[in-house]
């Protein structure tokens, strides 16, 4: 298949064009598309982002690590609140249309609102969580609470 073959729907592909990300894109677009159907906000309408992010649970707790790609650290805002560890980051845009003399030809870098909201599997010390920030990428340390955890034991099935 040469680099350029025409697509099915008519256009070019080169050499730099990515199928899959042809692909994600039309599945982001149907999932924003079904999810404001359900009163959902779609994130692309409203402003609000979600961050990616890994969450890995160890002997000593949880660890989050989620990229926050232009953003200052004074941007971001972390609460800990009844067990659900928020997570909240402003971008604020960079690009500015009062400016005649540009004329934009392609706009993808959002900004607005990234927001995340964790149920914690166990009761956390807000005072104990501690974050750092560097080169774009927040890392959470929440420690499991110190008090001992209770035993399992057999429970002992009565009757019949």
């Amino acid at each position: 298949m040469s680099g350029n073959a025409p697509t099915p729907t008519g256009g070019q592909m080169g050499r730099d064009t990515d199928p899959f990300l042809s692909l994600r894109r039309g599945m982001d677009r149907l999932f924003d598309q079904v999810m404001g159907g359900f009163g959902m906000p779609a994130p692309f309408a409203t402003g609000v982002m979600s961050p990616r992010v890994d969450v890995a649970e160890t002997p000593q707790g949880l660890e989050v690590t989620a990229e926050l790609p232009g953003i200052e650290p004074k941007d971001v805002h972390i609460e800990l609140e009844d067990g659900v560890l928020t997570l909240r980051a402003e971008r604020k845009a960079e690009r500015k249309e009062e400016d005649k003399d540009k004329r934009w030809h392609v706009v993808e870098r959002q900004s607005g609102t990234y927001l995340r909201r964790f149920a914690l599997p166990f009761d956390a010390e807000a005072d104990k969580v501690e974050a750092r920030f560097e080169k774009g990428v927040l890392h959470i340390a929440i420690p499991r609470p110190t008090q001992s955890k209770p035993q399992a034991r057999r429970i002992e099935i009565k009757g019949g």
